[in-house]
This record gives structure tokens, C-alpha cells and sequence, in this order.
């Protein structure tokens, strides 16, 4: 029988057949996906025909197609709704995927095909896009080590290999800590919680089989719990929790795989001919070098420092005022700031919510898509998904099929921290004109209804806003589609359609109380917006914090003891004390579980600076929906994927590079003493 992972999809737009596959089926479909993909590899690379950039570039492009197919529903549903089977797939498939990379990109007869087209690209008669997918692919051969000879050949290999494995055990080793701690507590225990916190903490203690309630360490729910709960021991002892993930001794510790991750990091930019692993990631980014990086983040954190002294200041007054004595800890930062906004800004968080229900902010989204780019939803109830909680939208322009649109947005138990955007299938026109399939994946408190916080809302638009560089992509080759572009610059999209949900009529819209059904009053409307850059001397703080730990990890020696050296450098930058890394090494996986933000966490903030002064672009034309510049950002950057250098892009659409002073201000941080 064939598989039905590799067998045709007659599905509904081809979607993966989820129901009609189990676990044991993927195994099997991914063995026979690589012997077929190795198959197709040996052809092209010892192919005795000239070579021409049809049957190398373009059957590079088209090989490996049941890979896809087999492994693409498989890692959603990994990352999504692990379970053992699934985690011991990943662990098996890690090694056997790196082994696979290195047999394609270090691969020397393909090597000197590629070598060979580069050589004569000026007589090839190659559009721009295709001089473009000619350039990167012969960039990663050479940076994957397809030019190295003997013993560093091998020694590359090997490093590769134990990256992937290690990078396997440190995500599994954070899901298996944040899905297995949780306090229960009882009635006694809720003293200061919201109806909407007591209800989150009730669906996450039935989750569990447990009675009354729970708290977990999901963001959506940990986060309210450390604002509002009058039990500082009950904050100190979820906050402790939350911040030694993957720091807890014995199985699931991740220090020694941070440390070793670093070395072979190290190791790997050396023998690549670079003196540090962020002189080699950088090279190919937007900043180019570290020190372009660590000049635009102390620009950020010296201003964003002085204001979170500041307010510690303040905040450690109001905790003396309520008897509590000695200094202020990082768990009473939050409890103590949502007291301070109530007092200055006359808003609590708890009034909000009721407002930003989860249903009608995916509609804000819509809506903003709609009104932008003329994208319209359908719902698709029948198809089958990944997780029941998931659902699906048919994405159509003038009635044309653009993409389908998932979202799957609760946290569960076996679902990895944070929010994600990724496709099932990309957008690409070498095999015909193929339409997207792209996924967003949030880690929300289930409720009924479902009610998000103001950060809530904004990680649902910067989600979106990735799904829209991929449902907009139209390129040719898959290789440059949609987010496939440098790390410092795919944040732009998400982070500039975050604005969206700032603009007035949107909320006026789509903020409707969940009971009543009545609109956000204009005066808490207007409350809100105005706290819009409240706390950002923390938050700010917290992020900077962990891209310079990141940076000055892999810009200098390994350190003995990885823990030591990320206090040292947090000690040289004057680290408040009630202020902790938003991701300590022990948990950091967008550093750690994979090579996608190492050395670059830093990617949020440059891409900060750019989406601060293109949404002033809009503002500066005709306001936020302003029809010419909507097309302008869909032609110049949301079309184009990575086609073209991203500065080239950004100077397209705005005619300038921006400086760091929007941001400042975007953070409300461009007065600080």
C-alpha cells in the first residue's frame, strides 16, 4: 500500500491528510523520501551534460518534493502536540537530516556545477531573480563547507550532525520542564486574581485532571497570574519556576548543551575562515557585523536603562508603602507596575480584556488585510487540521485563491512556548502556479470565550503579519519565497503590522465586550492607546539584555561556565536587579534549539527601526490605510521575498534607511534623562 503521507493529496487545496496518517506511518514515508531524494541528488550531480542552470539551479529547486511532503505535517504537529512517539521521531530524523544537508550543500561534484554557471552568469542570458537564486545557492555551498578538503571536510560534517542533535535535545528538554510544572492552588490562593485569570487557571487545572485551579508556566497564563496575585510568595515561587526552565538539574538540564553549542559554533566559523560565529552568521544579515549589532542595541538600552531605573524606583516605593520591606524582586515588578498604570493612567488590564476577544481580533486582522491588499477570508469548517482546536480560512483576492490561512492559538500540554508563523507549503511557480499554506501558532489561555490581553493582541497581529509575507510572496523559485530573507529583516512585516491594531478605528471596530457586545468606550479606548509605551523601560530592558547575552556569546572565547559568563556580561551593563533576561541561556531557544537567531536575537530591534519609520511612511501619505503605500509595501517588500538585497527592498519602498530616533519614540523612550 502506498503511504499516504507520499501518496496524492486529494484533498481540499492539496492540504496535508491529517486524520488518514498516524505516527508509524511517518518513519517509513521519511526512509523512502531519502532514497528517493538521494536518488534525484545523485542524477544531478553526475549528470555528464554541460551544466546549465535548468538542469542544476532548477533541478536543485525541484528535488526533494516527498522530503516536504512527509516531514512538513509531521513538525507541525511535533512542535504543536508532541507527544513520546513524536519526540522520539524527531530524535531519530536529526542526525539523518543533517547527514542529508551536508550530502547536498557539501556535495563537490555539485559544487563545481554550481561553480561552473557562477563562472559564466554574465553570458547566461539569467533574469534578475534567477542571477539572485544563482548567487545564494553558491553562497551556501561555501559557507556549508563544500569547499574545504580532508580532515575539515569531515570535522564539518560531524559538527553539523551534533548540532542538530543537541539543538533536538534542548527544545525537548524545555517542553518536557514547561509542560510538567504547575502548582495547584486553591480558593485561599486567588486573592487579587481577575474572573478571567481564576477562569484560565481553571481550564489549565481540568486540563491536567486536576480540581480547582492551576497555574502553568504558558505565558498567557503566568504573565496576568504575576500582575494581579496578592501572594508574593505564590509570584515568587511561579517566577522562580518560570526562569530555571531547562535549569533544574538531571535530564531535562540545558547548560551543558548551551556551552557545548557554543564551541561547536565556534569551531564551525573557524574552519569557514571567521574569527567568532557571529563575524561568519552576520555577514550575510542586514548588520553585516557585531559591531554594527552592539552599536544600534547600546543606542536602545542606555535611554531604555535610565527609564527602568526609574520606574524601579517608584514601584519599590509602592511596595515599602504596603509594608513590605527590602528591595524589589522580579517577581513584584509586574504586580507592583499594573498598580502603577491603574494609578497614572486610570487603566487596569482586567477592563480591557473583556473587550479583545480572541474571535474578533483574528477579524482585526482580517480586516486590516482586507482594507490593505483586498485580501478576503472564508472560513473552511470542514477540513480536516493537525489539532481540533485548529482552524482554516480560504484566503482569496478579485475571487482568485491566494492561500489558505490556519490558526491554531491555544496553549495545551506538548505545545512548545511562543508564537510562531510557518508554511505546510510554500508559494512558488517552477512546478506551476503553487499557493501557500501558511499556519500561525499562539500559546493563548483557552476560555469561553476566549479573551486575550493587550500583548496577546499584538503577538496575533506581528503572527499575521508574517502570514501575509508569505500568503503575498509571488517569486518563482521556492528558495527566496515569502520569509526567506535575511533574519533582520523578516521581523519587518510582523512588526510593522503590530501598528494596525493601534489605529483607533480598528479597535472602535472590533473591540466589543464579549457580554454586552457593546464597543470599547472611547474613554478607555483612548486610556489605552495613551499607556501604549508604558513599562517599556523594562520591557525593553529585558529584551536588549538577552541580544547583547547573545551577541557577546558568540563574539568572543567560549567561556568555561556558560552561566558565570552570562552574569559577567550582564553585571558590565548595569542589569537592574528586579530585571531578569526575557530568555536566561537555560531556556533560550531561539538561540539554542536551532541557528535561526543565534547572534541574532537582535533582529527584533533592527527590524524595530524600520517598521517604526515605514508605518510614519503611511501616517506621512494619507493615514494608516492609505491605498498607494499599501501597494507600495505589498510590490517592494511583501511580494518579493528574498529576491533582492533586503536594504535594496526597504530603500524601494521608502526612499531612505531609517535612523534609531522612530524607535525611541515608538517606545517612548527619545526623553529619558
Amino acid at each position: 500500500m502506498t503511504n499516504p503521507l507520499l501518496a496524492p493529496w486529494n484533498t481540499p487545496f492539496e492540504l496535508p491528510p491529517f486524520g488518514a496518517f498516524t505516527d508509524d506511518d511517518v518513519a517509513p514515508a521519511f526512509e523512502q523520501a531519502l532514497t528517493t531524494a538521494r536518488a534525484q541528488l545523485k542524477a544531478i550531480a553526475e549528470n555528464a551534460d554541460v551544466p546549465t542552470f535548468a538542469n542544476t539551479i532548477d533541478a536543485l529547486e525541484l528535488m526533494g518534493e516527498d522530503m516536504e511532503k512527509a516531514l512538513a505535517p509531521f513538525y507541525l504537529q511535533a512542535g504543536v502536540d508532541s507527544n513520546p512517539k513524536r519526540q522520539e521521531l524527531q530524535r531519530d530524523f536529526s542526525p539523518k537530516l543533517a547527514a542529508w544537508g551536508s550530502e547536498v550543500m557539501m556535495n563537490r561534484d555539485l559544487f563545481k556545477r554550481v561553480e561552473t554557471l557562477w563562472s559564466q552568469k554574465d553570458d547566461l542570458d539569467l533574469t534578475e531573480e534567477q542571477h539572485r537564486v544563482l548567487f545564494l545557492q553558491r553562497r551556501n555551498f561555501l559557507r556549508a563547507g563544500a569547499a574545504l578538503e580532508g580532515a575539515d571536510y569531515d570535522r564539518l560534517k560531524d559538527i553539523k550532525n551534533r548540532l542538530a542533535v543537541i539543538g533536538t535535545e534542548f527544545t525537548q528538554n524545555l517542553l518536557a520542564d514547561e509542560r510538567d510544572w504547575f502548582v495547584q492552588i486553591g480558593l485561599e490562593d486567588l486573592s487579587g486574581l481577575p474572573q478571567f485569570v481564576q477562569n484560565s487557571a481553571q481550564e489549565a487545572a481540568k486540563e491536567r485532571g486536576i480540581d480547582g485551579y492551576a497555574i502553568t508556566l504558558s505565558r498567557s497564563l503566568i504573565v496576568p497570574f504575576l500582575q494581579y496575585s496578592d501572594r508574593r510568595d505564590l509570584r515568587e515561587k511561579a517566577y522562580t519556576a518560570w526562569v530555571s526552565r531547562g535549569a533544574n538539574g538531571g535530564e531535562t538540564d540545558n547548560r551543558e548543551i548551551a556551552l557545548e553549542t557554543l564551541a561547536l559554533r565556534r569551531e564551525r566559523a573557524n574552519l569557514l575562515g571567521h574569527d567568532t560565529f557571529a563575524d561568519f552568521k552576520l555577514v550575510t544579515e542586514m548588520a553585516q557585523t557585531p559591531e554594527n549589532v552592539r552599536e544600534l542595541l547600546m543606542k536602545v538600552w542606555e535611554p531604555a536603562k535610565a527609564q527602568a531605573l526609574l520606574d524601579a524606583a517608584k514601584l519599590e516605593d509602592m511596595m515599602h508603602a504596603d509594608g513590605v520591606n527590602g528591595a524589589l524582586e522580579p517577581w513584584d515588578w509586574r504586580y507592583y507596575s499594573e498598580k502603577r498604570r491603574a494609578v497614572e493612567h486610570d487603566l487596569d488590564e482586567a477592563a480591557l480584556k473583556p473587550y479583545l476577544q480572541l474571535n474578533n481580533m483574528i477579524e482585526a486582522a482580517f480586516d486590516c488585510a482586507n482594507r490593505l491588499f483586498g485580501l478576503e477570508f472564508s472560513s473552511l469548517p470542514d477540513v480536516a487540521l493537525h489539532h481540533e482546536d485548529a482552524r482554516a480560512w480560504e484566503v482569496t483576492r478579485d475571487g482568485q485563491h491566494v492561500a489558505v490561512f490556519i490558526g491554531d492559538y491555544f496553549a495545551r500540554g506538548g505545545k512548545r512556548s511562543g508564537a510562531w508563523c510557518s508554511a505546510l507549503r510554500s508559494q512558488q511557480k517552477l512546478k506551476g502556479n503553487i499557493r501557500p499554506h501558511v499556519i500561525n501558532v499562539c500559546n493563548f489561555a483557552k476560555g469561553d470565550p476566549a479573551l486575550l490581553s493587550y500583548d496577546d493582541a499584538r503577538t496575533l497581529f506581528h503572527e499575521f503579519g508574517h502570514a501575509l509575507h508569505q500568503m503575498l510572496s509571488d517569486v518563482t523559485y521556492e528558495m527566496i519565497s515569502g520569509t526567506s530573507v535575511p533574519r533582520d529583516f523578516v521581523e519587518l512585516p510582523s512588526q510593522l503590522y503590530e501598528h494596525w491594531l493601534e489605529v483607533p478605528e480598528v479597535l472602535q471596530k472590533h473591540a466589543t465586550h464579549f457580554d454586552t457586545g457593546e464597543a470599547m468606550p472611547a474613554a478607555l479606548l483612548d486610556k489605552m492607546l495613551k499607556a501604549a509605551t508604558y513599562d517599556q523601560g523594562f520591557a525593553t530592558v529585558e529584551y536588549v539584555a538577552s541580544a547583547l547575552v547573545d551577541l557577546e556569546f558568540h563574539n568572543g572565547p567560549v567561556p568555561d561556565d556558560i552561566m558565570a559568563r552570562q552574569t559577567e556580561i550582564l553585571d558590565g551593563l548595569g542589569m537592574p536587579h528586579a530585571i531578569r533576561m526575557r530568555h536566561a541561556t537555560p531556556h533560550f531557544a531561539h538561540v539554542f534549539a536551532g541557528d535561526g537567531y543565534s547572534s541574532a536575537y537582535y533582529s527584533y530591534m533592527w527590524s524595530e527601526v524600520m517598521d517604526a519609520d515605514a508605518f510614519e511612511a503611511f501616517e506621512e501619505a494619507g493615514g494608516a490605510f492609505d491605498p498607494e503605500m499599501a501597494k507600495k509595501l505589498e510590490s517592494q517588500i511583501l511580494s518579493t521575498g528574498g529576491s533582492r538585497e533586503a536594504g535594496d527592498l526597504y530603500m524601494s519602498f521608502r526612499g531612505k534607511m531609517p535612523g534609531v530616533d522612530a524607535l525611541l519614540k515608538g517606545r517612548g523612550l527619545d526623553k529619558v534623562a
